[in-house]
């Protein structure tokens, strides 16, 4: 069975105050009433008495929701979330275990906006685990009253917690930290010092690569032009000390392939390699 219930929603136009009235005007069920609407549902898949149930609940959805207010997110969005914890509550409600419904959403509507919350909060994943989301959660609440935690409370609260003391310093300093514009404001003439400055390669600019393409076409190019102004035995020696992949050859292993002294090739190399030198700069001029 699925709860699809069309609910009151925050339209970006809408004002929040004007849902939060409207959810309120929905009538509190009594006990009676929710056990016969949940009934429905459990044994016909009623959706109207779904409906009932998720309408009649909203209220306690806003009430959950603005306990979350200092997490820097938008509160429609945590009630809309909180929203879809309701409706998979009322789903797995079962009226015969004597629990009201309220208090058994309320679970599901807080998981609900953990989740959300953990998802978007400084748009980092800070907790995977669920040791580390209790911390979390836990952490903040303690330091809205202590504000920074002495190492007694850090010793406590990890050991109440089931984590180590480190995790728990470490979590307080990132629910410390502050948040920075990742480019600087219009106002602001001096951007050198916004993390947009030095996050960026410079070597990625598509500028700088095509810049950096025609540099090395030149040079490919200009090498080949320059081979080709050598004679053979010139060229020859050039490639084999210079151009070869793996072990070049050395001035004594040429000397033997030519009948030649070594102080010879290296004479020759070193002619070779200086009208190359000229050649390339002129190709490139």
């Amino acid at each position: 069975m699925n709860v699809i219930v069309a609910l009151p929603t925050i339209s970006v136009g809408g004002s929040l105050e004007s849902y939060i009235q409207g959810v309120n005007r929905f009538p509190i069920l009594s006990q009676d009433e929710e056990t016969s609407l949940a009934r429905r549902y459990l044994k016909h898949d009623d959706v109207e008495a779904a409906r009932r149930l998720v309408l009649s609940h909203l209220r306690v959805v806003v009430s959950i929701a603005r306990s979350y207010l200092g997490y820097g997110l938008n509160q429609a969005d945590l009630i809309q979330e909180g929203n879809i914890g309701l409706m998979k509550a009322v789903k797995r409600f079962d009226p015969e275990r004597g629990v009201r419904l309220v208090s058994f959403a309320m679970h599901w509507i807080r998981a609900e906006i953990h989740e959300f919350i953990l998802r978007n909060w400084r748009i980092v994943k800070i907790a995977t685990t669920k040791a580390q989301r209790k911390l979390f959660f836990n952490l903040r609440s303690l330091k809205q009253s202590l504000g920074t935690l002495g190492d007694k409370e850090v010793t406590d609260m990890a050991a109440q917690l089931g984590v180590k003391k480190h995790e728990v310093i470490e979590m307080e300093t990132r629910l410390g930290g502050q948040d920075i514009a990742l480019e600087p404001s219009g106002e602001d003439d001096d951007d050198s010092m916004s993390p947009i400055a030095y996050l960026r390669d410079p070597g990625t600019e598509p500028s700088r690569l095509l810049e950096e393409e025609q540099t090395e076409q030149l040079r490919t190019q200009g090498l080949k032009k320059a081979l080709e102004l050598l004679d053979p035995r010139s060229r020859r020696i050039v490639e084999a000390r210079w151009l070869r992949e793996g072990d070049t050859a050395t001035l004594h292993e040429l000397a033997a392939e030519f009948s030649v002294s070594a102080e010879r090739i290296r004479q020759i190399e070193q002619r070779a390699l200086g009208r190359m030198k000229t050649a390339m700069a002129e190709l490139a001029a």
